[in-house]
């Protein structure tokens, strides 16, 4: 667990729960619905316990509670009334907000009855562009600010994993022959963020391709023994924490000289660490992107 306790600012609490700061000072001030404390300068701050409490109101008042109606409300009653409501609900804002109150609270049933109601309307693909890719946006600045812990983290990505693995086995079983053309997915050594990587795999086996897909932490000399099996491979790899800043163009002109020259072989990289590369650095062959939707295109 984070030793430190969380610490959020009033645009802090806008940018996690879509309530304007100028709206929960009315409701703060009017209906005495959170309890901020203050700096030395008077500057508001919050605590855990005050976002877990605006995002049931937001909720509620999203789906037509009148703030008047939440306020009056006794606390005891905020939290299983938007669970109750949650099990419902099926706007991306509705869901982004439920699941993160079951990742706060590690309430599994609320995460699964969230994700069977956005089926109804939803496709897989959808659900994950619309509703996963922000939530883990958001998910990323909750780490930031102390606010959760790696408990936490593991609880929403691990049940997030677990229906992008459902995908791909179904995708898998549906079309056992895939296309010739092979992609080779695997994370750098040292990297274990899955995640992206996981669905860029569900993507490239839609698409009907034939996929061999590694995992986290494989060193470029495992690589090797793939490499020599096949031929025209396209490479995908996402670079979340490693290789470091100064070390992701040495590891791209490596990666090129030894799986892609004199080769059919191609590669495709995403990822924050990539960010640090020069474009005239970038060798032939390879192509960085910054958003998955832009690398789905291009497959």
């Amino acid at each position: 667990m984070n030793t430190t306790e969380a610490v959020f600012s009033i645009k802090d609490l806008e940018n996690l729960s879509g309530i304007k700061a100028h709206t929960i000072r009315i409701w703060e001030k009017r209906y005495n619905l959170l309890s901020p404390k203050r700096t030395t300068t008077n500057i508001r701050h919050y605590d855990l316990d005050n976002l877990k409490k605006l995002l049931n109101i937001s909720f509620l008042n999203s789906n037509g509670f009148k703030i008047s109606k939440i306020a009056a409300l006794d606390p005891s009653e905020l939290a299983p009334k938007t669970r109750e409501l949650a099990f419902m609900g099926k706007s991306e804002s509705q869901a982004i907000n439920a699941f993160k109150l079951s990742m706060l609270n590690f309430d599994q049933t609320l995460f699964y009855n969230t994700y069977n109601n956005l089926l109804e309307e939803k496709t897989f693909r959808q659900i994950f562009y619309d509703v996963f890719l922000p939530l883990l946006c958001d998910l990323g600045m909750l780490w930031q600010t102390n606010a959760i812990s790696s408990s936490h983290e593991h609880f929403l990505t691990m049940h997030i994993r677990r229906k992008i693995l459902v995908q791909i086995e179904r995708l898998q079983s549906l079309n056992p022959k895939p296309s010739q053309k092979t992609f080779v997915l695997f994370l750098p050594k040292n990297e274990t963020h899955d995640l992206g990587l996981l669905f860029l795999n569900f993507e490239v086996l839609n698409a009907g391709y034939h996929s061999i897909f590694l995992g986290e932490n494989i060193p470029m000399d495992s690589i090797q023994y793939i490499n020599d099996l096949y031929d025209d491979i396209t490479y995908i790899s996402y670079f979340t924490v490693n290789p470091s800043d100064s070390d992701v163009e040495k590891y791209l002109k490596k990666f090129s000289k030894r799986f892609l020259k004199k080769s059919n072989n191609s590669a495709k990289f995403i990822g924050h660490k990539t960010k640090s590369v020069a474009l005239k650095s970038i060798p032939k062959r390879i192509k960085l992107y910054s958003v998955i939707e832009d690398l789905v295109k291009d497959l």
